[in-house]
């Protein structure tokens, strides 16, 4: 059941961590697609150690990032299990040198740092024998091109049976999580597209979070019935309908890939957070920690700058909902609770005075939300005997410029009053 906090988080810190990391290879994804061995990428349990492994400075970070909650990979789709699950022995507890349960304390620093707990889980699981035991309705005529892959599809008839056990090591995992840990504010599912929602039970699943859980929060991967929507890697150009997550990646890796230099600036992130919040999303920004618990310099380095700008902009972050429509300015805005004022982000220096677009209140004050400067303003054109309002230009002095982004406080009289029209062929001007 969607919450309110979620509607004002605007920023939670999505954490990929697991086996992958002691290679940096792919996590899951790396075997499945054969750019590894299944043996070779298990292999990778006897270097997992956590032995840097500080959840408290972790939660710390996230908490001077800006973040309101965060997720960590419970189980990936390879099945490793970051707590002692009993369903089976497939854990970093029972196969690794960390040999302890890495949820618990992760949870307990969160809740210490004011941070709602959000845990990861993929529905299906390449490394669980009875997983590959069922086919797709839509794919039983396709069994010879599916066979390609051993750990998604049967290379025989169907077991109905192996499917139900895998059921209920499915559900037996889920309660583990939820009971566990306390209480648990977001469930992060993954892994629901190679089963129909008929085989996952997936109403089934949603009434029993709803009797037994209902303050905890399912994101969309499980056939359109969680809470929100969860696009990935590219903000929408039109956001989805409801409540939603921008989920990204720093560089273009979701675990810790070395090899992978391609880091976003801290200025682009800066962007990306903007953009989101202005569409009414939150963003979740991927981390990928080292094997043995560190987070990288160049992750740490953007999660600061980006805690700088929102410690410094905080009034027009939070709590605001979702600003001006595309075509009013050209940028990402927000609206204060109240629809009386609005924030303008506005990156760079501008050439020009800075126009806004359809504005019919009455303007009480225009400043630079971080340091008060009051800034000039005037209104041009328009036909206002017809309520066409006029253009508003805002003069933003060089020296009023903040890098990376310059965020303007627009104080309407009264609630906004936005003209959306087509125009009209003025007849009369008097």
């Amino acid at each position: 059941m969607m919450q309110d906090w979620f509607k004002q988080a605007k920023l939670g810190i999505f954490i990929h961590w697991g086996i992958y990391a002691v290679k940096g290879v792919g996590e899951s994804w790396s075997f499945y697609h054969g750019s590894i061995s299944y043996e070779d990428y298990m292999a990778q349990c006897e270097g997992f150690t956590a032995k840097n492994y500080d959840p408290e400075a972790w939660a710390e970070l996230f908490k001077r990032a800006g973040a309101r909650y965060a997720v960590l990979t419970t189980k990936h789709h390879d099945g490793v299990a970051l707590w002692d699950t009993k369903q089976n022995d497939l854990s970093v507890v029972k196969k690794t040198p960390a040999g302890r349960d890495l949820i618990a304390p992760y949870v307990e620093a969160l809740r210490k740092n004011d941070l709602k707990v959000g845990l990861y889980y993929s529905h299906l699981d390449w490394s669980h024998p009875d997983y590959a035991t069922i086919y797709r309705p839509d794919e039983r005529e396709k069994q010879d091109i599916l066979q390609k892959n051993r750990f998604t599809h049967p290379s025989g008839p169907e077991d109905p049976e192996a499917w139900e056990r895998f059921l209920q090591f499915h559900r037996a995992q889920l309660e583990e999580l939820l009971t566990n840990f306390g209480p648990v504010d977001l469930l992060w599912f993954d892994g629901d597209w190679e089963r129909s929602s008929e085989q996952w039970r997936f109403p089934e699943l949603r009434r029993w979070f709803d009797e037994n859980y209902p303050n905890t929060i399912l994101n969309s991967r499980m056939w359109g019935l969680g809470d929100y929507a969860t696009p990935e890697q590219g903000i929408p150009v039109v956001p989805p309908k409801g409540p939603w997550e921008y989920c990204v990646t720093m560089n273009n890796s979701w675990g810790y890939q070395p090899r992978d230099t391609q880091y976003k600036s801290p200025e682009m992130i800066i962007w990306m957070f903007c953009e989101t919040i202005g569409l009414g999303g939150n963003m979740l920004l991927d981390i990928g920690p080292m094997e043995d618990g560190t987070i990288p310099p160049e992750e740490v380095e953007r999660l600061e700058k980006l805690g700088e700008f929102i410690r410094g902009n905080e009034e027009a972050i939070y709590p605001t909902t979702a600003g001006l429509p595309r075509g009013h300015f050209y940028g990402p805005t927000t609206l204060s609770q109240d629809r009386s004022t609005i924030y303008l982000f506005q990156f760079g220096k501008p050439q020009g005075p800075i126009p806004v677009k359809g504005i019919r209140n009455k303007i009480k004050h225009i400043s630079v939300l971080k340091s008060g400067a009051e800034l000039e303003y005037k209104k041009l054109g328009g036909a206002p005997w017809l309520n066409i309002p006029g253009i508003l230009w805002i003069d933003l002095p060089q020296e009023h410029c903040e890098s990376p982004a310059t965020v303007i406080k627009l104080e309407l009289e009264g609630e906004l009053d936005l003209y959306r029209e087509e125009g009209a062929v003025i007849t009369d001007n008097e």
